[in-house]
């Protein structure tokens, strides 16, 4: 077997699951659905606790916020704002020092790379191929793994933001209407700074900038906030799904104020020419609403910095 096809042996499929793969399903969806309904891989683990630390190479990591204890066992959906291909490492190794072993959602451009997407694939990432006859398979993943308790961080954009300010976009609705689905805990998660790590475009750019972050030590700041109170919505009721979506957006949004703090409402402090500005924010400037359920108060700036 040459490196190419390398891949790591999954854990069986359980029985109650078998009835879930069709003959005509894709080979990976029955290795995923039998990752998902078990606990995260030892090698994850480890990897994360001796690993993660490494993330600092590139800037100083600091976390505020936190996950309550009685949550950290599961199921979580953790719903993040997306700013750069670096921000997966930084939430990563922020998560684990909050007690969280987090299960991501990536494209299948990732997952079909060699050694990194078969490694990707055991660590629980869960294969995303929008726009093909086989993207409603992620969301059959997702929902076993949170019916067996796994930690499945989103980035309800479905990209790297785009929009001029940084804000984060408005988002897709469907992390939304999984949260309504299971009524599983959703936890905002407000990160800014990987962006100056690795450029936008994928080019010997992103070697320079990741060069310079080593040199500048960025900081790589990430807050968790509370639950975004969703008890008064239900799944299938018309409009629910969008005002769920509103909510989510919202506390990641005012999650995001104080991490900016001494940068510019309206524009990106940090200038990456390669980035097309070409999508709005949800909530412009950072500004939302005060009749907005769940956009409290900003975390204090005094919060403990987890170092």
């Amino acid at each position: 077997m040459s490196l190419r096809d390398w891949r790591p042996v999954p854990p069986p499929l359980p029985e109650d699951l078998e009835g879930s793969v069709a003959d005509d399903d894709p080979d990976w969806f029955a290795r995923e659905l039998a990752i998902a309904a078990h606990p995260p891989w030892w090698l994850w683990r480890f990897l994360l606790t001796t690993v993660s630390p490494a993330v600092s190479l590139f800037g100083r990591v600091q976390v505020t916020g936190g996950v309550p204890e009685h949550l950290r066992g599961g199921p979580l959906i953790l719903a993040a704002n997306h700013v750069g291909d670096y921000d997966t490492f930084t939430v990563a190794a922020a998560l684990h020092r909050l007690g969280v072993v987090p299960r991501f959602l990536a494209t299948g451009g990732i997952m079909r790379a060699p050694v990194a997407g078969p490694m990707l694939e055991r660590a629980g990432g869960v294969r995303v191929d929008r726009g093909t006859d086989v993207a409603a398979h992620a969301m059959r993943v997702v929902l076993v793994a949170l019916e067996h308790g796994g930690q499945v961080l989103v980035y309800p954009e479905g990209r790297v933001g785009l929009s001029a300010d940084g804000w984060p976009e408005r988002g897709r609705t469907g992390l939304a209407r999984l949260a309504l689905q299971t009524r599983v805990p959703v936890l905002p998660v407000s990160q800014w700074g990987a962006h100056e790590v690795l450029q936008y475009a994928n080019d010997w750019g992103k070697l320079r900038t990741a060069l310079s972050a080593a040199w500048r030590q960025p900081a790589l700041r990430v807050h968790v906030g509370p639950p975004v109170p969703l008890d008064d919505l239900e799944a299938g009721r018309v409009g629910d799904a969008h005002r769920a979506r509103t909510r989510i957006m919202a506390a990641i949004t005012r999650g995001l104020v104080p991490l900016r703090a001494g940068e510019p409402a309206d524009r990106i402090a940090f200038h990456d020419p390669t980035r097309p500005v070409r999508a709005v924010a949800a909530f412009p400037g950072g500004r939302v609403p005060d009749d907005v359920p769940g956009a409290g108060p900003p975390h204090p700036a005094a919060d403990t910095l987890r170092r």
